[in-house]
């Protein structure tokens, strides 16, 4: 394939994540932005910076000069840079910062360093109690608390390998991502304990070493046993752990742990393990014992709790709850005692996100994908955009706050006054505006980046719609063409998929979501084609788990509907299309390779999926449900029997120390190629997870690409 001259050219240390000059052309942002109590701050060389919302001009609130004077009266060492800051309690003037073994509170309204930790003295898993200064953190598998003056206590003392207390369970599922929850007022922590006893240890094995050296670890796989879960209460009064007696069966979830406002009570969200039933369940604090179960939601597929009940903050016998029930994720009101008093929010859109509430309690702030236009209830949000919304929760009253058009990502300060907004689209890099709550008014423009890639001939990117396999639905796609492109002439075709749940790859952002890969190539003479079948994310429910007990059909039938939209264009040579995919991507590619080997030419598959059976226990069976319960999904699905299928170039990557989708996977479907008689290719990065990251990722990037320069662009029809 002839490289397309430029004048400005762009490598792949440019734009690959890792790359050495990638930073270049990363949309401009504002270092360490955010809001500390009202006042927004930032880091200017070795200056923090600080300001109001309606302040003129920012103003140094600390240099490091200043910092380091600070620093050494503590008897610490200095720091050779500003270090990276983060606000431990939005209602204070405190900031933290970590540095050489050190955790350092410094208060920026006395200028003085407030507290200090010995970083060394714990792991790297710890949760910050701002009533008390305490931290709670876990070391090898146990867990302990460091008091502000530096004394430390034992919380558990397990010494049982095989027992793991105070981290995150159930393989991060169900939007869990940490083991550790202090009560309000900081007396007492609630924590995870896990006993993987009975789950059978996965070897992986370091090569780094003199001789490689085994480091198994616990993976339970679909249809296997599961760890064991349960929760423990350590009062800091008497010393003393209870236990929440949550019964039986041992395997089930107990997920998104929350602290009642009195202290008296722990709600947890528990969900069986066939995951069609979930249950919100009230414990006492003080005994264990179970007190009530709220209530109860069913679905025939699947239900999965991702975020915590929220209490009003002046109402602490009321709650928000986040459900899927009607279809897409929304807003709920209950009490206490369990019963629904309304729902907050409806339509054809989702919930995001709940940001927090103002300071009376009457209204909360939530990003949704609900239009501009007036919410009404039979509107359909678009799942392109993000905006965020200001909803009275009495009358239901909604406002938007965002004045831009794309996706929004914001922060409110303490008061919930004013909001930090950085909004990004296909012709916006990066805007940062202050915008005033009352009246979603912009107050300030912090920051309007330039297109990083305005002195290059960069490719075309445009975004449209077709219709999905079901002759209904409406799938997103995105396709860029080399920059000038002639429509007399033919080009080959790579489609990016993912496809699974859980991730968008489209969007209403910046490039429409493209990635420096695909800019790359298009560049070269590449057209780049991604379409969110049904099965993706920010669709509701129905979208999304349509593929539940059968996966890779829906998703590969939507992909093929793109396929025929692209031999539709006359620029597209329909003799050499390929695939690339990562992960769920991975399982994607492969089947479509497999499966429509007269289509797909050539195909990289990064750690993909091939035996559903070997997948981890919880988003496996979510999806499959049980090995026993749907035996030929699980054979249907299964790619070590399409392996004979093979006919074009099939590339597979995999990192020999993937703890997310095992080795396993990709060793088993090249030997089941080598029973079958078919040849794919194979390459492994030595010492890396699932994803490759870091420096090398520029040349995963590079080994992909020769890898379709070599076996696409050389075919003929």
């Amino acid at each position: 394939m002839s490289v397309m001259a430029q004048e400005n050219e762009l490598t792949f240390q440019d734009l690959i994540p890792g790359g050495s000059t990638n930073y270049r052309f990363i949309p401009q942002n504002i270092k360490q932005l955010q809001w500390c109590g009202d006042r927004y701050m930032y880091v200017e060389g070795d200056s923090l910076l600080t300001a109001y919302p309606t302040d003129i001009e920012e103003q140094v609130t600390l240099t490091r000069k200043q910092l380091n004077e600070a620093l050494s009266s503590a008897g610490l060492p200095e720091t050779a840079s500003m270090p990276a800051f983060f606000v431990p309690d939005k209602e204070k003037t405190a900031v933290a910062f970590q540095y050489k073994n050190n955790r350092i509170h410094y208060d920026l309204a006395t200028n003085q360093i407030v507290a200090k930790y010995a970083l060394d003295t714990f792991g790297s898993r710890w949760e910050y109690d701002n009533a008390s200064g305490n931290i709670a953190f876990t070391k090898e598998n146990n867990i302990y608390i460091i008091r502000p003056d530096g004394k430390t206590e034992t919380v558990t003392n397990e010494s049982d390998k095989d027992i793991v207390c105070g981290t995150s369970v159930h393989q991060n599922e169900f939007g869990i991502h940490k083991g550790l929850f202090w009560s309000p007022k900081g007396s007492a922590l609630a924590f995870y304990r896990m006993d993987e006893s009975m789950v059978t240890a996965y070897p992986l094995v370091n090569i780094s070493e003199r001789v490689a050296k085994a480091e198994p670890f616990k993976y339970p796989m679909a249809g296997m046993k599961s760890h064991e879960v349960t929760i423990g209460i350590f009062r800091l009064s008497d010393k003393q752990t209870v236990w929440l007696e949550t019964g039986l069966p041992k395997e089930k979830y107990l997920t998104n742990i929350v602290w009642g406002p009195d202290e008296k009570s722990i709600y947890v969200t528990e969900l069986n393990r066939g995951q069609d039933t979930c249950r919100l369940v009230r414990y006492s604090a003080d005994t264990g014992k179970r007190e009530a179960e709220l209530f109860m939601e069913t679905n025939k597929r699947y239900v999965e709790p991702q975020e915590p009940i929220l209490f009003l903050p002046d109402n602490p016998a009321q709650f928000i709850w986040q459900s899927r029930r009607t279809g897409y994720n929304h807003l709920y009101l209950y009490n206490t005692e369990g019963k629904m008093l309304r729902q907050l929010t409806t339509g054809r859109w989702i919930v995001k996100e709940v940001l927090g509430f103002d300071k009376k309690g009457d209204h909360l702030f939530c990003m949704t994908t609900a239009p501009r236009e007036e919410i009404r209830s039979a509107e359909e949000g678009s799942p392109l955009e993000i905006y965020v919304w200001k909803l009275n929760i009495k009358n239901g009253e909604r406002n938007l706050l965002n004045i831009k058009k794309g996706i929004h990502q914001v922060r409110l300060n303490a008061s919930a006054t004013y909001l930090i907004d950085q909004t990004s689209s296909p012709v916006i890099p990066r805007d940062i505006d202050i915008i005033r709550v009352r009246d979603g008014r912009q107050v300030k423009s912090l920051l309007a980046a330039k297109n990083p890639f305005e002195n290059y001939r960069m490719p075309d990117i445009k975004v449209g719609t077709l219709t999905a396999a079901d002759d209904r639905t409406k799938l997103y796609y995105r396709l860029i063409t080399p920059p000038d492109m002639d429509k007399t002439k033919k080009y080959p075709v790579i489609i990016y998929v993912y496809g699974g749940p859980h991730a968008q790859i489209v969007t209403g952002g910046w490039m429409n979501g493209a990635g420096g890969w695909e800019l790359y190539m298009a560049r070269r003479g590449y057209i780049l084609f991604t379409m969110d079948n049904r099965g993706s994310a920010n669709r509701g429910f129905e979208f999304e788990s349509v593929i539940h007990r059968q996966l890779g059909e829906v998703e590969m039938a939507d992909q093929m509907k793109g396929v025929d939209l692209l031999k539709s264009f006359s620029y597209v040579d329909t003799g050499r299309i390929g695939v690339h995919g990562w992960s769920y991507g991975g399982f994607m590619t492969t089947n479509l390779m497999l499966t429509y080997p007269n289509v797909f030419r050539v195909g990289v598959a990064g750690g993909p999926v091939t035996d559903w059976s070997r997948y981890e226990i919880m988003y496996g069976e979510r999806y499959m449900d049980h090995p026993e319960e749907n035996p030929e999904g699980y054979k249907n699905s299964n790619l070590l029997n399409k392996a004979g299928n093979l006919k074009g170039n099939l590339l597979l990557i995999h990192g020999d120390e993937d703890p997310v989708v095992v080795w396993q996977h990709s060793l088993l479907f090249v030997k089941a190629c080598v029973d079958a008689g078919t040849f794919p290719d194979y390459f492994v990065y030595p010492g890396h997870p699932h994803n490759v990251t870091g420096k090398d990722r520029p040349h995963l990037y590079e080994k992909i690409t020769r890898y379709f320069d070599s076996q696409l662009t050389s075919m003929e029809n």
